[in-house]
């Protein structure tokens, strides 16, 4: 593979990059991969490369407003060969075709040399301002690399940047064996501070070594009897180090230089291997550095991908453990939570001329939601068109799921409530909604492909939740729970931050077994337009319906106030049967599909 070397000013001004085939690519300064921020007299769009049939093809860009030089003359549009280079402003651009080839015609060290931490914690700089000024980089390198390409990019330069004697410096990588196929080893991104034309052959004996024993080890081949074709970058290159970086981010990374000692050949060997322990502690430092913060940036990404999740809380205890273990998909018992944006069509009417708005207004809409549901520890699990789905229980499992379930559909329904009283100028004012929770076995997790990947959860609980969020439009409520999750918020919740009342033993279209569904109300000093009596009295009509005392029935339900909607599912029920129970009546009040 070919690669266009880019060379500035100034040493540090400069970079490698791997040119994709038949793929046109933009140079300048506009950002992104190709960009020379060093350099003022490269516009932000100034040349089109396109490497094809083992040749460079370089066009003037239409914007550029400077010229390129190739080969002292200025040119519009040229071929180059591997080995060519062309010249805009200040920056020197070369077309390399040099190879990797590891372990090729390795002959064994004369020296080899493992340094101990000790020793380098021994080491002392020489000029250590330089030292640290190139590492305080590091931080940067990692955060403004946009991928790992990049890093790599950043990461040799920095190395080439830190250590005067290094011809050569590589990130490289040893995969973990599979099955039957056995490790493999990777130049992942490779630079020297020279162009010769020579390929780089790196010694696989000596990365593998170091990775395997975690140590930074040091070959030398001064003097050593050399294979054709010379082992090693180009004449006079005799050392080569290699250390490991530690961390899950970088697992099987490591950091190669290779380089030459100055000076006399004949100067004891053993003595020019110590006068490595300067540049070895850096590579050191920078390893360390490096992969402490990859490993923080990682955990950050993660960090980031599951928030939109998972809560804080839930985060934080899963911060310590292995994500695909812990979000593997597995049985729990989970309360489920649905809720259906209203007013969405209608809202679509009005603004049909102003989708980008209603686009706001909705996201807005669905952000109560998703706020309400991991404010409470809850998993934002889907999202089903205009309705939001959540449950509590899992990935850990909550003892409180329904106590915090309940609080995130109060919380949704209280806020959808405030906005509806600040008026119609409110971006929420359009909007209702309906809510169904329910409790039961069921089994969550993560899936999906290498491309998509969502956490969600399966089985009948799902099911039932859905249903009830629909039904809310038949009977009229904001909220309705499952006869499970309405008798552990009986026992878990007290009243003075939720009640729960019966509401009717119904059959819901589409369903053979008949359930028993509650409305969760907020509390009297938040919902005084019904008393606990009203609902004491809302509760015995539903039994003196099921007794089939339907006068009585209506008696009590006149008891309730009249903008209370619910009532209305019950006493137009009675109404439609003329007050009197049919003979076969069983007591389930059937529920249509809206």
């Amino acid at each position: 593979m070919a690669d266009l070397i880019a060379q500035g000013s100034q040493p540090q001004f400069r970079w490698r990059r791997r040119l994709p085939l038949d793929v046109p690519q933009v140079l300048g300064r506009a950002g992104g991969p190709w960009s020379t921020p060093w350099d003022e007299r490269i516009s932000r769009k100034h040349a089109e490369l396109t490497f094809q049939d083992g040749r460079l093809v370089v066009r003037l860009h239409p914007d550029a407003r400077n010229p390129i030089f190739y080969r002292g003359r200025r040119s519009d549009s040229f071929e180059i060969q591997p080995g060519d280079h062309f010249v805009i402003g200040e920056t020197t651009f070369t077309f390399a075709n040099e190879r990797v080839l590891l372990g090729q015609n390795e002959p064994n060290p004369i020296t080899e040399r493992t340094f101990s931490i000790e020793e380098l914690r021994s080491q002392v700089y020489r000029r250590p301002d330089q030292r640290m000024e190139v590492l305080s980089r590091l931080p940067d390198v990692i955060t403004s690399s946009s991928s790992d390409s990049e890093l790599f990019v950043r990461l040799v330069n920095l190395l080439l940047g830190g250590i005067n004697r290094a011809a050569a410096a590589a990130i490289v990588e040893i995969t973990e064996p599979q099955d039957v196929i056995p490790s493999e080893l990777k130049v992942l991104h490779w630079d020297r501070r020279i162009l010769s034309g020579a390929d780089f052959n790196p010694s696989e004996r000596l990365i593998r070594q170091a990775v395997k024993t975690k140590q930074s080890v040091v070959y030398v081949w001064s003097g050593a009897e050399r294979g054709p074709g010379d082992f090693t970058l180009s004449e006079g290159l005799d050392w080569a180090f290699c250390t490991p970086i530690s961390g899950n981010a970088c697992r099987g990374w490591a950091l190669y230089v290779t380089g030459s000692f100055a000076g006399d050949a004949a100067l004891d060997v053993g003595a020019d291997v110590d006068s490595l322990g300067e540049e070895i502690k850096f590579t050191e430092l920078t390893a360390a550095t490096f992969g402490s913060l990859r490993e923080a940036r990682k955990l950050a990404r993660k960090q980031a991908g599951l928030s939109q999740f998972f809560s804080p809380v839930v985060l934080e205890a899963l911060a310590d453990q292995d994500a695909d273990a812990v979000l593997a998909p597995r049985e729990a018992d989970v309360t489920v939570l649905f809720c259906d944006l209203r007013g969405f069509s209608r809202a679509s009417e009005k603004l049909s001329a102003q989708l980008h708005e209603l686009l706001q207004r909705v996201s807005q809409a669905l952000g109560v939601t998703t706020h309400h549901i991991l404010q409470t520890g809850g998993v934002v699990g889907d999202f089903h068109g205009d309705a939001v789905m959540g449950f509590w229980g899992w990935p850990l499992a909550q003892a409180n799921a329904v106590t915090r379930a309940c609080q995130a559909a109060l919380g949704i329904r209280a806020e959808f409530a405030a906005a509806a009283a600040q008026g119609a100028d409110h971006p929420l004012a359009n909007f209702r909604v309906g809510i169904g929770i329910a409790t039961g076995r069921a089994v969550a997790g993560k899936i999906g492909t290498v491309d998509q990947v969502k956490v969600t959860v399966f089985g009948p609980v799902v099911n039932l939740a859905s249903r009830l969020e629909e039904m809310t439009k038949a009977v009229r409520v904001p909220i309705l729970l499952d006869e499970v999750t309405a008798a552990e918020a009986r026992r878990l919740i007290p009243a003075d931050e939720a009640r729960i009342r019966t509401l009717a033993k119904v059959r819901p279209a589409g369903l053979d077994t008949p359930l028993v569904v509650s409305e969760l109300l907020p509390p009297f000093l938040a919902w005084p337009q019904l008393s606990d009596e009203h609902i004491a009295s809302f509760e015995a009509a539903g039994q003196a319906l099921n007794a089939r005392d339907w006068p009585r029935a209506l008696q009590l339900l006149h008891q309730v106030p009249p903008d209370d909607l619910a009532k209305d599912f019950l006493t137009v029920f009675i109404a439609q049967h003329n007050r009197t129970p049919p003979d076969n009546w069983d007591g389930i009040v059937p529920v249509a599909r809206n």
